[in-house]
């Protein structure tokens, strides 16, 4: 095929203007970020290829008074690979993986691909979604390109409703909502999150995610209350659905916490990768959740994986991202009326010639430089300071280098301490990052034990795990994010330690174990971290449920118990359902083979005629009269006002 020069110079420039999304600081091509952008006709890379006149000329056809894009044509251009080398690449001092002879990190050639990677799964999470199968009830894989009019309705936001609020006062129904109120909501947590859009995109501090891990094949350890074994494909799609909205919301300062188990965690690291951006992570954090010995398989699991990402690492300072300080360090107090203290030392890495004088120890003339390849940490006029003022000291019997008296009342206001390691196994001193025995799933599983009497949560985190997640992420009064909520304890931990939080719960169980553990946490309990935070109760939070429509119709079929009351449901499904474009109910009531199907046979019949993309009401149908007699006039003002103008 002969190619021309002047056009692939013009698209190059092109792709040029979109910084290093096609392509590399060396000007390699991304050629698999543009291919995919081209198969989904990405509006802003179209439009400037469409104005080009060079490429108008040689790629666009008019048909029938239409002007067409020879998209196919035009592709050929960029699998034509031997244009697109940089040939000097490959002699260069560089070792690493390589794809059709270009560096990996350069090409971008080497992507995680999967079935329906471009679609969106709702993904219900109740086991009774499922249907028995790998993927929940007649839910299809809606294709970003010819199923956008669905995707749109199923991603609208949503009404809420039996919105109340609990404080030490009791429950509330209320009729308007701030941006400083902590949020519970119930519902599917991907509809969920496209209604938060307006309100947080961009406000987001820190995301705790616990989602179903991916197993190859289902084992004694799934003990999710939820469904937790998609097949790959299917959970690649859950999670990148869920990731993509999530990185939307997250402030430019802010931080994404995943766990997973070892299974899942190397797709998810590269799908993460491609949503987040490889240089923006940060860790692969290894926790012990577990304690005991499992005899499940070749080895027992005692450890899950945290992967840590920013979703921009320019914007974050290092020194945040640091634990809590820990005032147990602060170990000496020499009785001088400057409290306690602990000892650092005085020299810090990398040469500074200002910085690099002579210290005379005064007890014994010795002489003192900075280690080879460090620096004093002060200039030599503040150390004098410090000296004089009795906050340098030259070890414990006065012999030795100098260093420095770091004392607690000096540093607190700073409240940040060391920086974590990747491995969290044992928490006891010196801002340690670490669970062991007591802090692993099974006492954070006695910690829901003694808030409700009884077992009511399988493997919930540890108050431990999500505190120190925090400190390193947030300060008071950031937003912390985490939809799947489960029991509660990123919303617990959250209020405790002042932050602001949002969690979303499709299980009913968000009413019984979710909402009531967040008002004894209101009320004053002391399990978890409460003693190390002095939590004395307090705080807030409003509740709300997306509004159901088809959702409602879809429980009360899978309640049904025998043909009558499926017959009931029916004929109310009639009235207000919306079903599948393909169904036709006069066939469905006269057919004959449906009559002589089993029960349970004619209930998943009947699920399936249900429109999947219609399970809650969008917020742009509330005045409508069939809509708005459905609601009551309170949670019709917290609709406005969460959806209207705000401060």
């Amino acid at each position: 095929m002969k190619i021309e020069p002047k056009i692939m110079s013009q698209v190059k420039s092109i792709l040029g203007e979109f910084g290093n999304k096609y392509l590399t600081s060396k000007g390699s091509l991304k050629r698999n970020n543009v291919i995919n952008d081209l198969d989904k006709f990405d509006r802003e890379l179209m439009t400037k290829l469409f104005k080009d006149p060079l490429i108008h000329k040689n790629y666009v056809e008019k048909i029938a008074d239409t002007e067409v894009f020879k998209l196919n044509q035009f592709i050929e251009m960029f699998e034509y690979k031997e244009f697109w080398e940089d040939s000097y690449t490959k002699y260069t001092n560089k070792i690493g993986l390589t794809a059709n002879g270009k560096f990996v990190d350069e090409s971008a050639d080497v992507v995680l691909d999967f079935p329906f990677k471009d679609t969106v799964l709702k993904a219900g999470m109740t086991k009774e979604d499922l249907d028995n199968k790998d993927v929940p009830a007649n839910e299809p894989f809606l294709n970003e390109t010819i199923a956008q009019p669905e995707i749109d309705e199923l991603l609208e936001p949503k009404i809420f409703v039996n919105t109340k609020k609990y404080d030490q006062s009791g429950e509330h129904k209320i009729s308007s909502y701030s941006g400083q109120d902590n949020l519970i909501i119930k519902g599917n947590n991907l509809i969920a999150l496209y209604s938060l859009k307006e309100f947080y995109t961009g406000t987001i501090k820190s995301v705790f995610l616990d989602p179903p891990y991916y197993f190859e094949i289902n084992k004694p350890s799934d003990t999710f209350s939820y469904n937790s074994n998609f097949k790959l494909s299917s959970w690649l799609v859950f999670m990148k659905n869920r990731l993509e909205i999530t990185r939307e919301l997250l402030s430019e300062k802010g931080t994404i916490f995943i766990t997973m188990s070892d299974e899942g965690v190397h797709y998810l690291k590269v799908l993460a990768d491609s949503i987040f951006g490889f240089n923006n992570f940060i860790a692969d954090v290894t926790w012990e959740s577990r304690a005991s010995v499992s005899s499940d398989g070749f080895i027992s699991l005692n450890s899950n994986h945290i992967l840590i990402y920013a979703k921009d690492l320019n914007q974050i300072n290092k020194n945040d991202f640091r634990l809590s300080l820990d005032k147990e360090s602060f170990k000496f107090n020499d009785n001088d009326g400057l409290g306690q203290y602990r000892i650092e030392p005085f020299d810090a890495p990398n040469v500074r010639k200002n910085l690099e004088y002579a210290i005379v120890n005064p007890n014994t003339n010795k002489t003192y430089f900075p280690p080879k390849g460090r620096h004093w940490r002060t200039t030599e006029k503040e150390f004098k300071k410090l000296l004089k003022s009795g906050r340098i000291k030259f070890g414990s019997k006065g012999k030795t280098r100098p260093q420095l008296k770091a004392y607690y009342e000096d540093i607190k206001d700073a409240g940040k301490g060391k920086a974590s390691t990747t491995i969290w196994h044992d928490i006891s001193v010196n801002n340690s990052i670490s669970w062991l025995n007591t802090n692993t799933n099974t006492s954070a599983t006695k910690h829901l034990r003694q808030i409700f009497g009884s077992d009511v949560f399988t493997n919930p985190k540890p108050e431990d795990l999500i505190k120190r997640i925090l400190e390193l992420s947030t300060d008071k009064n950031d937003i912390v994010l985490d939809f799947f909520m489960g029991s509660a304890t990123t919303q617990a931990v959250a209020m405790k330690m002042n932050r602001r939080f949002i969690g979303i719960e499709q299980m009913d169980y968000i009413k019984t174990v979710s909402v009531e553990r967040l008002k004894k946490v209101i009320a004053g309990e002391q399990g978890g971290i409460s003693k190390d935070v002095n939590w004395q109760g307090g705080g807030s939070f409003v509740y709300a449920e997306l509004m159901e429509k088809n959702q409602g119709y879809l429980k009360d079929l899978l309640a049904a118990k025998d043909m009558n009351e499926l017959d009931i449901v029916y004929k109310r499904m009639k009235v207000g359902a919306d079903f599948d474009f393909r169904v036709d109910l006069d066939k469905y009531e006269n057919d004959a083979e449906r009559k002589a199907l089993s029960f349970e046979e004619q209930k998943q019949l009947l699920v399936k005629l249900l429109d999947k993309n219609q399970l809650y009401y969008n917020f742009n149908n509330i005045d409508d009269a069939d809509v708005r007699d459905l609601i009551s006039d309170k949670d019709y003002q917290f609709n406005q006002s969460f959806y209207g103008k705000r401060d």
